[in-house]
């Protein structure tokens, strides 16, 4: 019974990175999984129930996979290098593509955006974590909002995946600018304790 759920989720997945939201159905799903369509509702309720927890499962799996990759990330420079790692394997997988479609999925189905949300909430919290240690020792530490920044960071990657699909040299562009941005922290962070001070200072003011 377990095997034949995790087909089925396996298939949900499968089935938006090749037909799209609007070619999702019990019979398209079921079809993929290789098993009878009634077994969709008997194990989910409903197809909106099955893709929402496909969605969830899709990310749970795939943040899993690059855990070790995150904890082993020392600088800014080095989280964006495995962002743009991390797009390159999705794209090349299909997960950009499917998450297109949940996203689009999302705008009209109310089931959907709460499951869409939670598993963009799993890589959220994975970023954070590693922004707060790379961020640590920074003079930028006492200043950022971290978990702000890790949305923003995750609202990003998630625009220049689908940004890439219509224009491509734009996006590396944009990838280019967040790593001289990464340079500019890091830059920071090997001057001297009175240029990190003034820094602080000029900070504090503009709050």
């Amino acid at each position: 019974m377990g095997d034949t759920r995790s087909k089925l989720l396996e298939a949900a997945l499968e089935t938006l990175k090749t037909q799209g939201i609007a070619g999702v159905s019990a019979r398209t799903i079921a079809a993929a999984a290789g098993v009878n369509q009634a077994l969709v509702f008997y194990h989910f309720g409903s197809v909106d129930q099955l893709l929402a927890d496909a969605c969830l499962h899709g990310s749970e799996q795939r943040v899993a996979a690059y855990r070790e990759r995150f904890a082993a990330v020392t600088t800014l420079r080095e989280l964006l290098a495995l962002g743009r790692a991390v797009h390159e394997e999705e794209r090349a997988a299909g997960n950009v593509a499917a998450l297109a479609q949940l996203l689009a999925g999302s705008q009209t189905d109310a089931a959907l955006a709460p499951a869409t949300a939670a598993g963009l909430g799993l890589w959220v919290a994975e970023v954070e974590r590693t922004l707060a240690r790379v961020l640590a020792d920074s003079p930028l530490a006492e200043f950022a909002d971290v978990a702000g920044l890790a949305r923003a960071t995750a609202a990003a990657f998630v625009g220049l995946e689908l940004y890439e699909g219509v224009d491509p040299s734009s996006a590396t562009r944009a990838f280019d600018s967040l790593e001289q941005l990464a340079v500019l922290v890091a830059v920071l962070d090997d001057m001297g304790p009175l240029v990190r001070r003034a820094v602080r200072k000029k900070i504090t003011r503009l709050e």
